[in-house]
């Protein structure tokens, strides 16, 4: 049993590439109302964990949500960028030896850059630092003893976007 143990709990280290997703409904501005903003770019992340078991692991991630920007009227054009840390509690339940379905809990601690930007180049950018709710859920898959492969749904609490969530797919190599 202690073996097994060995096998499951360690560090680990990984990335990956994903699709980002921000929607803002009913926005008001100084020309009227702007009934939605719906956008995505592609984003990335770095992180390391500790697995604890194998139902329990502790993750720091380092997110990029990419830069995603739009038209919200004629004329006006926005852009954002976030980037940020996450530490999170991370549950996972084995289904066999080579797939696993999991959960995550975190808080992501963030830098947020929005410009706005009208037809004739005036530009205003606004910075803010903030932190808020992260959860997400996904399935795993083991290649090898070493190299975990997961597709997984995020979702992102973030200030003053209605919905903002990624789909990710990661490796994590298992020390």
């Amino acid at each position: 049993m202690a073996q097994q143990q060995d096998e499951v709990s360690g560090w680990y280290i990984g990335g990956g590439v994903g699709q980002f997703n921000a929607q803002i409904d009913d926005v008001d501005d100084v020309d009227g109302t702007v009934d939605e903003w719906d956008n995505d770019d592609t984003a990335y992340k770095f992180f390391g964990g500790y697995r604890m078991n194998r139902f329990l692991a502790f993750e720091l991630d380092y997110i990029n949500l990419g830069e995603p920007s739009g038209t919200v009227v004629p004329g006006i054009n926005v852009d954002a960028s976030v980037d940020g840390f996450a530490p999170y509690v991370f549950g996972t339940i084995p289904l066999g030896p080579y797939f696993e379905v999991y959960g995550r809990l975190g808080y992501y601690f963030y830098d947020a850059t929005v410009g706005v930007e009208n037809e004739i180049d005036e530009r205003v950018e606004f910075d803010e630092e903030s932190e808020d709710l992260v959860w997400g859920a996904g399935i795993g898959t083991n290649i090898g003893e070493k190299l975990n492969v997961r597709f997984e749904y995020e979702r992102f609490d973030l200030q003053g976007v209605d919905d903002a969530d990624a789909l990710w797919l990661t490796a994590a190599w298992r020390f």
